[in-house]
């Protein structure tokens, strides 16, 4: 059981990890805490966000939508690599999921299929929206790829996890697809590969 680090010990895990941070407002005290918990965390959770243009990508995530307030994520990692904090605490990213994935992210152990959403993922996952079309044919450039496996192994490094306890949206709740171009098993090779 690990509660959430602080927002200073999350832009400190960051950096330290290589990242390009660049921090968006008041992103230390944007949330959606006051509709939930946020914590105990679990896992890292990586998702695209169907949309193109950085700024217009940022802004949506950091703002959301009528029917679906920001924040949409902690982290929005656009195209160029860098890392657009906005927001920190509970965020409008995971929804509902599948409790067997949460187990099994606890564990450390291979998923299962999700098949249900009966678990407030917003409560236990550090969420991350990758500048991306989602349609398998929008390039995912190294620059963008290293800061997902550089944001995970952070996280995972702070809280003592290993790449086990990074997962993508399609795992978690029955019909998402993304991340969508590569796959979270190699993703998952890459964040283990630099936890060593």
């Amino acid at each position: 059981m690990a509660p959430p680090m602080s927002a200073t010990e999350f832009l400190d895990a960051l950096k330290d990890e290589g990242v390009t941070v660049v921090e968006v407002g008041d992103w230390r005290h944007h949330n959606r805490n006051h509709k939930g918990p946020w914590g105990p965390v679990h896992g890292v959770m990586i998702h695209h966000t169907v949309t193109k243009g950085s700024e217009r990508t940022v802004d949506l995530c950091r703002d959301g939508y009528a029917d679906l307030p920001g924040p949409l994520c902690h982290g929005v990692i656009t195209k160029d690599g860098r890392v657009h904090l906005v927001g920190y605490g509970r965020a409008n990213h995971a929804g509902l999921g599948d409790d067997d994935v949460l187990r099994a992210v606890i564990a450390e152990k291979s998923l299962p299929h999700d098949n249900e959403t009966n678990t407030d993922g917003n409560r236990h996952f550090y969420g991350f929206e990758c500048e991306n079309l989602g349609d398998g044919r929008d390039p995912w450039p190294e620059a963008q790829l290293a800061a997902i496996e550089r944001v995970s192994a952070a996280i995972c490094r702070h809280h003592g996890w290993t790449e086990r306890s990074v997962i993508g949206h399609l795992e978690w709740q029955p019909g998402k697809v993304d991340p969508r171009g590569f796959t979270m098993a190699s993703m998952r090779e890459r964040v283990r590969d630099r936890l060593k």
